[in-house]
């Protein structure tokens, strides 16, 4: 999945345009640098331990929704295996069953999709609101006249020294310290190169096609 995806309703739950996420300092020295924001936010010790919690709260509904999918491609299968020596009043009840199967596939696939989307969208908020501060704080202190979201903007080229995500990373993580027994153990960290990311975002619920 393409990490720019959730760009803009990121920063519509930062409640901050564009330019908010473009740190600027009071000082002229002309320093740019480069900030991947989902990256950043997932590779946080926070982030790691909320997407392993998410991915534990849906796993329940996950295997439900893989059973429901189970259940009915066993009965399409036998309608169209058995087609030929199944009853008329048979084939009536299996159809009218797999029909009420696929239905509520299709909406509790959508409800869980809705769902997890909704509580991932407000981990995002949360530590993005918390890193947006971390940012500023750091362009402040170390003479940056702007920050950008390489994740925002089109990025064609840019030097390897102009990348701070790991150092925001650092930063967050020190002042946002998380509990190491309940971080639900190390992910993998976002990879960057220059300024681009191939950090994948939180899965949502798998949608079963019926």
């Amino acid at each position: 999945m393409k990490t720019r995806f959730f760009t803009m309703p990121l920063l519509l739950c930062l409640g901050v345009a564009p330019t908010g996420l473009l740190a600027q300092s009071s000082g002229t020295s002309g320093k740019i640098g480069l900030v991947d924001m989902q990256g950043a936010i997932l590779s946080t010790a926070e982030g790691k331990k909320a997407l392993v919690q998410l991915q534990s709260k849906y796993q329940p509904r996950q295997l439900e929704l893989q059973k429901l999918q189970q259940n009915t491609q066993a009965i399409n299968d036998q309608l169209q295996k058995q087609a030929a020596t199944l009853g008329e009043d048979e084939q009536r009840r299996l159809g009218r069953d797999l029909e009420e199967k696929q239905k509520l596939l299709k909406r509790n696939s959508e409800d869980a999709n809705a769902d997890f989307t909704s509580d991932r969208d407000e981990i995002y908020r949360r530590i993005g609101q918390k890193m947006v501060k971390v940012i500023n704080d750091y362009a402040a202190q170390n003479g940056f006249s702007l920050i950008i979201g390489s994740d925002q903007v089109p990025i064609y080229y840019a030097a390897k020294e102009v990348e701070l995500t790991g150092e925001i990373v650092k930063l967050y993580d020190a002042s946002n310290p998380v509990d190491a027994a309940t971080s639900g153990g190390p992910a993998k960290p976002a990879t960057h190169s220059g300024a681009s990311s191939t950090t994948k975002s939180a899965r949502p619920v798998a949608k079963p096609n019926p």
